[in-house]
């Protein structure tokens, strides 16, 4: 690798790793959410900085080339942050779909009070 691509390397690493903290110390971010993101960025940082390390575990898990460790690594990163954003918008669709619901029922109770009202009001005119 040469100086550039390797400290090129290392400083999107630092970069990413800290727009994830920032993003959290900030509040834009839950810990639930940035969990997988600090992950990534932090294992991007150890790789970047120690590239021998991704060589070294491409040739524990038997993989010829390092570089493919890195994307299926990557893959299966996003793949949980997917699995648990679906799992968190299906728990917000639900929850959608009551108060729509119970919104629906307040409105035609309060129709059915406003007219009741009405009625009366011009009942005693």
């Amino acid at each position: 690798m040469n100086p550039v691509s390797y400290a090129f390397a290392i400083a999107a690493a630092a970069i990413a790793l800290l727009a994830v903290i920032e993003m959290l110390r900030r509040q834009r971010f839950r810990e639930r959410h940035a969990f997988w993101w600090l992950l990534a960025a932090i294992l991007s940082l150890v790789i970047s900085i120690f590239p021998v390390t991704l060589e070294w575990a491409a040739s524990v898990v038997g993989v010829e080339v390092p570089s493919n460790l890195a994307f299926f690594a990557s893959i299966i990163i996003l793949f949980f942050v997917t699995v648990q954003h679906s799992s968190e918008l299906t728990t917000l669709e639900e929850k959608t779909r009551v108060l729509a619901e119970h919104t629906a029922l307040i409105e035609e109770r309060l129709s059915a009070v406003t007219e009741r009202l009405d009625s009366e009001a011009s009942g005693q005119n």
